[in-house]
């Protein structure tokens, strides 16, 4: 690969990275209540990416381009995971509201814990919505071969390890912002807000992902 090459990809990447998508939109829906759910969706999301880049670079994401029937399966499987996290998020935003009216306790370690779920469910959910994204797989696919003088196993996995940082570096930095957006405005009716609406998007997405397989 010549360095107009890999400055070309490296500005497309990050042209790419700041398009809205399901991804970005798991991060802000996690980042409403920490950055530290946030930037674990982020970097699952970064591994699922580098996961696709492997099956790009094995040669086996040919099977969707040529396979309309895995590639609607995929997007289905996607589109239903994007459905069940958003509405686990709004019955997760129910909860809240109850135990807010109901009182809170002072942290625990029983709280702190929950924490650490928390953070854990939102690297795996960033992990699966990646890898259930056939679109990323096809993106590698038409794509890093146009960026490649000679397209082998290593150069291809290279340019998708590449492309993933800069997704995960964007992301990361959506998360912190954020958060730190949330933590400026702390009106219960605000939060409350942007839980729902965050929610409501993943599933509007996860709707329009699965029905567009049809």
């Amino acid at each position: 690969m010549t360095l107009s090459l890999l400055l070309g990809f490296i500005g497309l990447c990050v042209l790419l990275s700041v398009t809205p998508g399901p991804d970005s939109f798991l991060v802000l829906r996690f980042s409403i209540q920490d950055a530290r759910p946030g930037i674990a969706a982020a970097i699952g999301s970064a591994l699922g990416g580098i996961v696709w880049a492997v099956v790009v670079a094995a040669g086996v994401a040919t099977l969707l381009e040529q396979s309309a029937t895995a590639y609607r399966a995929l997007k289905v499987i996607g589109g239903i995971y994007l459905v069940y996290l958003g509405i686990r998020a709004l019955a997760d935003h129910r909860k809240q509201r109850r135990a807010a009216v109901v009182g809170t306790e002072p942290e625990s370690a029983h709280t702190r814990q929950g924490c650490t779920v928390s953070i854990r469910s939102a690297f795996t959910a960033g992990v699966i919505s990646c890898m259930f994204n056939p679109k990323v797989g096809l993106f590698y696919l038409a794509v890093l071969p146009q960026f490649l003088t000679d397209v082998t196993f290593v150069n291809t996995l290279a340019l998708g390890a590449i492309e993933c940082c800069i997704a995960a570096v964007e992301m990361i930095l959506l998360a912190l912002l954020a958060s730190r957006a949330v933590a400026l405005l702390r009106r219960p009716a605000v939060r409350d807000r942007l839980e729902r609406i965050s929610a409501g998007v993943l599933a509007v997405l996860g709707v329009g992902t699965a029905a567009s397989a049809a």
